[in-house]
């Protein structure tokens, strides 16, 4: 069964992924507002209804602010663990808060959502791959330094929105403070654009058929750099990078197509 996928946005301003199949979706996190996440979501032609639940990865306010509202308005239960839930206020009615713990397999329909703990400087952060069938979806941003279980998941993707913060020499060179160069930089922050490109050419495999490198700073890199970087050593992976300003297509990922090897890029197909 074929897997729907698109950023509704994707930085400090905001995070939200959308993944679904033909009857049943979920987001990943939700830092975006209410209704310019229904905006966002009918100018890709993509059924709000079919969202049955919501994943939070960790409790900062780019993967919570529009959590509340949306919960209560469509009722969607809110996956989230305990830990975060106590360092946060995210305003979720308690009938919708589900807890969800490492490694755990919660299925929605024919969609599998498993999340696995990573470093980031939140208390419980975890990212999420998603199931339907053969396929599978990664959503690794918020990561402070590659780790096995980042390894260990990046392999079995078809499709991975990978954090690409920054540009390491932009932000050497930049305004901001050295406390906060330093966590950006230290393994609890974020991946810089050289550490998530040697995770994809020492780990991707065969399958990966699209790579969508997200969470990209405001100040401290750019879309083109990233882009360019990638797009030298893509070999069969389609590259797109992810805004901060405006909602990604929308990508088709096709079983039968990611089955045969020896077909073109064609089981990539935009909306």
């Amino acid at each position: 069964m074929k897997l729907q996928i698109a950023s509704i946005n994707s930085g400090s301003n905001g995070n939200c992924y959308y993944i679904g199949n033909d009857e049943e979706a979920v987001l990943i996190d939700a830092g975006v507002a209410c209704r310019e996440t229904e905006r966002r979501l009918r100018d890709l032609d993509l059924d709000i209804k079919k969202i049955k639940a919501v994943f939070i990865s960790h409790e900062h306010k780019d993967h919570i602010s529009g959590v509340a509202v949306l919960s209560k308005r469509y009722q969607w239960p809110v996956y989230i663990t305990q830990k975060t839930l106590r360092n946060c206020r995210p305003g979720i009615e308690k009938h919708l808060i589900r807890f969800f713990t490492s490694d755990e397999e919660i299925s929605l329909g024919s969609i599998t959502i498993r999340a696995f703990s990573k470093f980031h400087d939140a208390h419980d952060p975890h990212s999420f791959i998603i199931q339907c069938e053969t396929n599978c979806v990664g959503v690794f941003t918020d990561i402070g330094r590659v780790c096995k279980n980042v390894i260990l998941h990046f392999r079995k993707c078809h499709a991975v929105f990978l954090e690409s913060n920054y540009d390491e020499d932009m932000l050497a060179k930049g305004n901001y403070p050295l406390h906060l160069k330093r966590r950006i930089t230290n393994g609890d922050g974020h991946l810089s654009n050289n550490q998530a490109l040697q995770l994809f050419c020492e780990h991707k495999w065969a399958g990966l058929k699209l790579l969508i490198l997200s969470h990209l700073s405001a100040n401290n890199n750019k879309e083109e750099t990233v882009q360019e970087l990638f797009s030298k050593h893509a070999g069969n992976t389609e590259i797109f990078v992810a805004s901060r300003y405006r909602p990604s297509p929308v990508f088709v990922i096709n079983e039968k197509f990611l089955r045969d090897e020896n077909r073109k890029m064609q089981q990539l197909t935009l909306f």
